[in-house]
């Protein structure tokens, strides 16, 4: 590329420094897009259980059924309440509770004669990812002080075999905000990148300055590399300061890899989802078909990166679809980087992918673009 190429590029891409400083609309959607956007729900809407209701139902009042009840604690469950068996199905009907646990009678001279007397747990599964997560909590802890009780009060227990140990690594709280912080960043890096690049060469066609590029020493390669570039920039910025005063700052999520690392990654990650945003736009006339396009587009590259549900869980033919998006991998990379503090020899494979799948919708972009500039041309 010459000389003079290049310094067009550079050019092209002040121009666009000049017409987002003249955006206010948009400044501040990038301003929110990196601060709130990325804390709220990342602070807000965690996934673990937290403040679970609880009732109790005793129909033993025993020593074990009050350690039962002992057991359930904050800051999973909420202290334990204590309800009549009559009181059960008007609690459960109007959501008072999301867990019942009723002790039978009897219950506790049961456990200790050696017999498997039942212990009913009722669940209102209309808030589901409470209702999934607690029900596990609660069958741990119950079982838990059971077999403790049983142990003490018969004599010890017979030692088994193998012993299970479980050690929670990088994230040794499992608290969610630490994950859906750089999850969330990574979602706004990939809306905004298409949505900045595709919007910036649809306002050049509405407001009739492509005409003005298009009588200019200008090729379509030089306009659509100004677009990535300039917009890149801003995006990288951007995610880097929220990567530093949000996620790390205010979330108190450790950063355990290489930021410069992150950075070139995902650099190679905007020029792929730029790359999509001008093949995007060159199907469309006007900002709100563009608009209509992001839907199908956007939402399932975000939707299914990985970053909600694990790629793995998918089906097949799904996973193999996703393979296109640049999404997956740099999702893949990102958190790699930034919470196993891999390396380059560890992420080169999805970097390799994120450039691949760059290079391929750069090279349908590029096309297109100089179809749809012919047609404006002619």
């Amino acid at each position: 590329m010459t000389r003079r190429r290049l310094a067009n590029i550079y050019r092209l891409g002040l121009k666009e420094f000049t017409s987002l400083r003249r955006d206010p609309v948009l400044v501040f959607f990038l301003v929110y897009a990196f601060s709130y956007a990325v804390y709220v729900p990342a602070a807000t809407t965690g996934l673990e259980l937290r403040n679970a209701s609880v009732a109790f139902v005793d129909e033993d009042h025993s020593l074990l059924s009050a350690r039962l009840r002992d057991a359930v604690v904050l800051p999973y469950f909420k202290p334990p309440a204590q309800i009549a068996l009559a009181d059960v199905d008007p609690a459960m009907d109007s959501g008072l509770y999301t867990f019942v646990v009723d002790v039978p009678p009897d219950f506790e001279s049961d456990v200790l004669a050696g017999r498997r007397p039942a212990l009913q747990v009722l669940v209102d599964a209309t808030a589901m990812g409470q209702a999934g997560t607690g029900s596990g909590y609660l069958q741990r802890i119950l079982a838990d002080e059971i077999a403790a009780f049983a142990t003490r009060h018969r004599g010890a227990a017979t030692p088994t075999p193998i012993e299970t140990t479980v050690r929670v690594a990088f994230n040794p709280n499992v608290y969610q905000s630490w994950y859906l912080g750089v999850v969330q960043l990574i979602n706004n890096v990939t809306m905004l990148a298409i949505l900045l690049t595709g919007a910036a060469l649809l306002r050049e066609r509405e407001h009739g300055t492509i005409e003005h590029l298009l009588v200019m020493p200008l090729s379509p390669l030089e306009i659509a590399l100004a677009k990535v570039w300039a917009n890149g920039l801003v995006i990288v910025v951007g995610a880097l300061a929220s990567l530093g005063l949000i996620v790390h700052g205010a979330l108190g999520v450790p950063i355990r890899g290489s930021v410069p690392l992150f950075v070139m990654g995902t650099i190679v990650y905007l020029f792929s989802t730029s790359a999509v945003g001008i093949f995007l736009s060159t199907f469309v006339r006007s900002m709100p078909q563009f608009g209509l396009l992001l839907v199908p587009v956007v939402f399932p590259m975000i939707i299914l990166s990985g970053g909600m549900t694990p790629v793995e869980s998918m089906p097949a033919a799904l996973q193999l679809v996703m393979r296109i998006s640049p999404t997956p991998h740099f999702m893949s990379f990102a958190t790699a980087v930034l919470y196993r503090g891999a390396g380059l020899e560890a992420v080169w494979r999805a970097f390799a992918a994120v450039t691949a799948i760059g290079v391929l919708f750069f090279g349908a972009a590029l096309l297109r673009f100089r179809a749809s500039v012919a047609v404006v041309h002619s």
